[in-house]
Formats: structure tokens, sequence, C-alpha cells
């Protein structure tokens, strides 16, 4: 096996990865908030925790989704065009990793968490 195929295969994985992520994660949100609701947990905290829960698995799985996109850029088609795309791939994940953020969290990524009281 050459380099590149390797790096192929390691992409594939690392996305299959990410992928599984996301649609594994939705699944375990979804019976979490099942689980909830059958408990009888108010209807308002299940939907906030779950929008919380939600935005971490988005976070993981689009952290995960990058560095296919990396590895795959910067070990098998490093050009100017694949650069350029990948430029504008990790811009719009990162602000959609940062718009999450400030909806799971309630501040932005470079704020400093407030001390507990």
């Amino acid at each position: 096996m050459e380099f590149e195929d390797a790096m192929r295969l390691t992409v594939r994985f690392v996305e299959g990865v990410g992928v599984a992520i996301l649609a594994g994660g939705i699944v375990i949100v979804a019976v979490i908030a099942v689980a909830w609701i059958i408990r009888g947990r108010p209807i308002e905290r299940v939907y906030t925790d779950t929008r919380l829960l939600l935005g971490r698995v988005l976070l993981l799985g689009i952290e995960v989704l990058v560095a296919g996109d990396i590895i795959r850029t910067v070990a098998i088609e490093l050009t100017l065009t694949a650069v350029a795309e990948l430029a504008g791939i990790v811009a719009i994940r990162t602000f959609l990793s940062w718009t999450i953020e400030l909806e799971t969290e309630g501040r932005w990524p470079w704020s400093e968490r407030e001390a507990a009281t």
C-alpha cells in the first residue's frame, strides 16, 4: 500500500467516525430525551437539555470532520485549489461551531467562563 492510498483510507476512516458520531449521537440524544419525558421531567427542561446535548454532539462531529478535511488536503491534494476549498470549509464549520457554542454554553468560545458561586 502506497502512502497516498493509506492517507485516503485514513481520511475515509476519520470521516466515517465523524458521521458515526453525528448519527449515533442524534439517536442517543433522542433516547435520552424520551427517557426524560417518560420520567416526568418538565418539557421545557427536556427541550433545553436536549438542545445542549445535541449541540455538543454536533460540535464533536464537526471537529472530527474538519480533521478529515485537513488530512485530505495536506496529505493527498496539496494544491492551491484544495487549500482554498479547505479554508472555505473550515471557515463555515468554525462559524457553525462558534454559533453552537454560543447556543449551548451561553458565551463565545473565547470568553472566560464565569466562576461558580
